[in-house]
């Protein structure tokens, strides 16, 4: 019985704990099963949150896929004893999270919401792998300053610079740099 009284589809969000690195594979090995054992009504989405992310290697900017909750994967899914076992006997799968032990809690349409809004803004918005905070001490690691430490005063991700204050003969001087002319000490 997929739907209540009043017609609206009994699925529910739920998460479930998938050994780290393996969540494409449990996603993978979750929709061969639910199609072998024909369960396709019983189940939705699969979501495995990740968000693209601006890694800078020898100077150049890739996107690459960073998960932003390693080790989970979210299923929608008609929680009954078939769909559990289905589920919890899935290669990689260590388990629901939440509930007790054979009676996981679904997480909110909101949290899912959220985390599907996370991973929209990565797509048409990607972060920096690497986060600076204001006040941080950096080393320029190319350009003019060169091996000079400074401070940084101010990020601006849109244009991935920084404005770092540098002592120059004594006096603090603020210099603007690439991403990736610093790095954290």
């Amino acid at each position: 019985m997929s739907e209540n009284e009043s017609g609206v589809s009994a699925k529910r969000w739920y998460v479930v704990h998938a050994y780290s690195g393996m969540e494409k594979a449990v996603e993978r090995n979750l929709r061969e099963r639910i199609d072998r054992a024909g369960m396709q009504d019983k189940f939705g989405r699969i979501l495995v949150p990740t968000e693209e992310v601006i890694e800078v290697k020898n100077g150049k900017k890739a996107v690459t896929e960073r998960r932003f909750f390693p080790g989970y994967v979210l299923v929608e899914m008609v929680m009954d004893d078939d769909t559990w076992h289905l589920v919890k006997h899935t290669s990689k799968v260590t388990g629901f999270v939440g509930g007790a032990k054979n009676r996981p809690v679904p997480i909110s349409e909101d949290e899912v919401m959220k985390i599907v809004n996370q991973m929209q803004e990565g797509i048409e918005k990607p972060r920096p792998k690497v986060e600076w905070e204001v006040g941080e001490v950096v080393r320029v690691k190319e350009g003019p300053f060169t091996d000079f430490n400074g401070a940084i005063e101010e990020v601006n991700y849109d244009k991935s610079k920084l404005r770092v204050s540098v002592t120059i003969f004594g006096r603090a001087t603020p210099v603007e740099l690439d991403f990736h002319q610093v790095e954290k000490i």
